[in-house]
């Protein structure tokens, strides 16, 4: 099955048309103003794209989790004019999402012009896939785009209700560049490099248990490296563990064996008695009592790193510390610089790696950096994306 892309569905004529796009325009605000308008940049493309076809352009996305109450904190009002500046045209704004007033709206619109629908999430159908919230939805459209690939594994009604409900749908840029990027880490040029760090095996274990069988090489970093070796027998000091996941721990390891896949942990440590900017920090290779590891070590991160230069293909997700503290991120750094200097197809997911990647600068000697969070996870799985499926023909 594929997925049409944005030309395709140009090819089949839209002007005058009423293209709905559902875009990823979960911006962070601070007292009712944008912080980081990085997400609505990546929309623009495919919203010019549409323009520049003729359509008539109807944007909708959710902000925060408002859980299906009108809340202002949630409004997507600030972003029509900011939209509007970095399009340098106008964009109407409208604070329903279906009914009369957006039908209204939409038919005043010109050819290439653009209205920006009030937050998707303030109806209860959005997130429960209402069938009667994606019909009103659908009505207001002759053609539909998926854009938001952060939001592409929830069946919400507009990621999959909808889709199903307008005779002409097709992939935006965004989408189509992460389903892209995104099987290069399912179908690999080999050998593929997995990093994943973060602070829970509980929190990744899907993707530990889809990857470890998968990926050549399998780095451990991140608080859930104590979980893995605890669970070997090895001491921790008081880092953070999750005892419930020792037999996942163990599950991971025994499928990367049988697999002829090497699973690597961390084999030294930055330690500190307590998690503060002005703490002491010490480098061991076995955690004492009364301290905690906050990153991996030099000796491991300086592996990971020529693990990276020795890969075809490298996906990251999740810091190697607490890199968000100066004097615990040096691990973290010397991995981003080993995705940065190597000739591999690398690919960043995750928040909080995409803000390391950012903060250091090395964004453009990336490959991907994905938006997806838990939709990239869930794809790179090889599991099935609601939101991209529904676009399938």
């Amino acid at each position: 099955m594929a997925v049409p892309g944005l030309d395709e569905l140009i090819a089949g004529g839209l002007r005058g048309r009423r293209v709905f796009v559902r875009a990823a325009l979960n911006v962070p605000m601070a007292d009712g103003a944008i912080t980081d308008d990085t997400r609505i940049r990546a929309s623009l493309p495919t919203i010019q794209k549409l323009r520049d076809a003729g359509a008539r352009v109807v944007v909708a996305s959710h902000l925060g989790r408002p859980k299906g109450e009108r809340n202002p904190e949630f409004s997507l009002r600030p972003v029509a004019p900011r939209m509007a500046q970095l399009l340098a045209t106008g964009v109407s704004f409208c604070e329903e999402s279906t009914g009369r007033a957006p039908l209204e709206a939409i038919a005043e619109l010109g050819e290439g012009q653009v209205i920006l629908l009030e937050n998707l999430r303030y109806a209860e159908g959005e997130e429960a896939n209402d069938r009667s919230f994606a019909r009103a939805l659908a009505e207001l459209a002759d053609a539909y785009v998926n854009d938001a690939f952060g939001t592409a594994h929830r069946a919400h009604a507009s990621t999959a209700g909808m889709a199903e409900r307008v005779p002409r749908g097709a992939a935006g840029l965004l989408l189509e560049s992460e389903i892209q990027h995104l099987k290069a880490v399912r179908e690999p040029e080999r050998p593929l490099l997995v990093l994943i760090g973060g602070a829970k095996v509980s929190d990744k274990i899907a993707v530990l248990d889809a990857l470890a069988p998968h990926a050549d090489v399998l780095a451990i970093g991140g608080a859930m490296a104590y979980t893995f070796l605890a669970a070997r027998g090895q001491a921790i000091g008081n880092s953070l563990v999750e005892p419930d996941s020792f037999g996942d721990a163990r599950r991971v390891e025994r499928a990367a064996a049988a697999a002829g896949n090497r699973l690597l942990l961390p084999i030294d440590h930055v330690i500190a008695k307590r998690v503060s900017r002005d703490a002491e920090t010490r480098h061991v290779e076995v955690i004492p009592d009364g301290w905690l590891g906050v990153d991996i070590g030099p000796e491991t991160a300086n592996r990971y790193r020529a693990e990276a230069a020795a890969a075809k293909t490298v996906f990251w997700n999740g810091p190697m510390g607490i890199f968000e503290i100066a004097p615990f991120a040096k691990g973290t750094e010397t991995v981003a610089l080993g995705l940065a200097e190597s000739s591999a197809t690398t690919v960043v997911g995750g928040g909080d790696s995409l803000a390391a990647i950012n903060s250091l600068g090395m964004g453009s000697r990336i490959d991907h950096l994905s938006t997806g969070g838990g939709a990239s996870l869930e794809f790179v799985q090889g599991l099935e994306l609601p939101g991209v499926t529904a676009l399938e023909c």
